[in-house]
């Protein structure tokens, strides 16, 4: 998964356009909550990615969440 592949997945969520966030943008400040971090996760656990809230909630930005979810970049 691309960092524009979690950038549209999280735009949609957000109902903001994709260019509105930044991969180094904190999400919580674009409106992002629990409950949407919920669902991001759920998705991405049916997905194959092994993830937990605590993993995306540390540091809730596209570029940390893309080294999460591909490392070998």
């Amino acid at each position: 998964m691309t960092p524009d592949d979690i950038r549209a997945q999280i735009a949609a969520l957000l109902e903001v356009p994709q260019a509105d966030l930044s991969i180094e943008d904190n999400l919580l400040d674009h409106g992002l909550d629990s409950i949407r971090v919920m669902s991001l996760l759920e998705t991405w656990r049916a997905a194959g990615f092994d993830l937990t809230f605590a993993d995306l909630a540390e540091t809730p930005t596209i570029a940390a969440w893309s080294a999460i979810v591909a490392p070998d970049r």
